[in-house]
């Protein structure tokens, strides 16, 4: 049983927005307006529900519902799409009884392909009948694209005042192509019951971005519209204050970082789900160079989906990546196991001795470049036939 945080409901339902009778639409209500935040993409053509929402948010602070559609992105449809996003909310809006602009709005599917606002007059009312009716399973599996499994995750906030039950954090994520974010991913949803002011809730929630999806590598891709909400309903009678961050962070993190490895997990045609860690970098910044070269390299990734431990692939990827080190001083290992040092390869049956680790699912890359103590990680998929398949038929 998923745990539902107290003050919101679901709907879910067919609108036939992908032409079949799985669940393209769906709903968030909090039973009163609940602070909210959002973090969005930073390609240079956002969606016109990114930038109706980046709008509604810069106006307030609020929100009563979140609304998904799957299967039409409504993105680089110009002043068309942005009129028909405002109307589907307009719609929305008069069948829940409530603002228009209380409404945060995302879309993914296909690009380029106008909404189609007959189906959203017929869908608006009917969505309506059905809040409290659906699960939060439901509303998983209406945001779902390409995805092969709903996502989900919850946590409790633990040392909160003036609850007298479970603190409670509850997201949702759909993901599985066009990932590698900036700044924001595919799209989430992230909802508590605890009490958190606006400032608050932004902080946490760009910081749990942070450090999850913004993490994470599939296929080097960031799509015009990804998105992440959170919402905090406060029916818990739970407040969280700036004193409790470091609590109400960790069940954030906690959340999205189930999420993010979900959407790795579920990467087009993925087998693996590689954790690239690098230490010894100049700084930080130089570290996360490292980490994305090698996690988006195509020679690396289909390396991995043939079990291959070809660590001069990864070697390849640290030269070009732009950090600054020393080649004599950095390592690389797999599954602990140490295939290159001092700017020589180990000796060994390395190969062998991987063939265990190459089987599995988790793969680990460890990367030291003997340069300082700056150091970053990302979650990273291999690349296999699937993900041509599937993208090569996408719109076919």
């Amino acid at each position: 049983m998923i745990p539902i945080p107290k003050g919101f409901s679901f709907g879910a339902m067919s609108a036939g927005f992908k032409n079949s009778l799985k669940y393209d639409l769906g709903v968030v209500l909090c039973e009163t307006e609940a602070p909210a935040a959002g973090v969005f993409t930073q390609n240079a053509f956002p969606a016109a529900p990114v930038q109706v929402a980046r709008d509604m948010l810069a106006g307030r602070k609020t929100a009563r519902a979140v609304c998904i559609n799957s299967g039409q992105a409504n993105a680089a449809t110009g002043d068309r799409g942005m009129v028909d996003c405002r109307l589907s909310l307009e719609m929305l809006g008069d069948a829940l009884g409530i603002p228009e602009e209380s409404i945060l709005p995302a879309s993914t599917g296909v690009i380029g392909v106008p909404m189609d606002m007959a189906k959203w007059r017929d869908a608006a009312p009917e969505l309506a009948g059905r809040m409290g009716k659906s699960s939060p399973m439901d509303f998983a599996r209406a945001i779902m694209t390409t995805d092969a499994f709903p996502k989900v995750a919850w946590a409790n906030i633990s040392g909160l005042p003036g609850s007298e039950g479970p603190v409670r954090v509850l997201g949702f994520a759909k993901g599985a192509g066009m990932i590698c974010p900036n700044m924001a991913t595919m799209l989430s949803v992230v909802l508590t019951d605890a009490e958190v002011e606006p400032a608050l809730l932004r902080e946490v929630l760009a910081e749990s971005v942070s450090l999850s999806f913004n993490r994470i590598i599939v296929d080097g891709d960031t799509s015009t519209n990804d998105t992440v909400y959170a919402m905090a309903s406060g029916a818990s009678g739970a407040k969280a204050g700036r004193e409790h961050k470091d609590a109400l962070s960790e069940a954030f993190a906690d959340v999205c970082q189930a999420l993010a490895y979900m959407i790795v997990e579920d990467g087009e045609g993925a087998t693996k789900v590689v954790r690239i860690a690098v230490t010894g970098a100049r700084d930080n910044g130089d570290a996360e160079k490292v980490a994305r070269a090698v996690g988006k390299s195509p020679l690396v990734k289909t390396a991995l989906f043939g079990k291959d431990p070809n660590w001069g692939r990864i070697l390849g990827a640290v030269g070009y990546s732009g950090a600054a080190f020393d080649p004599d001083h950095v390592t690389i290992s797999m599954g602990k196991i140490p295939l290159f040092r001092n700017g020589h390869p180990v000796e060994g049956e390395s190969k062998q001795l991987l063939a265990p680790h190459m089987r599995r699912q988790d793969i680990e890359i460890n990367i030291d470049l003997g340069a300082g103590g700056g150091h970053y990680e990302v979650l990273a998929s291999d690349l296999g036939h699937g993900y041509v398949r599937i993208n090569a038929e996408y719109t076919s």
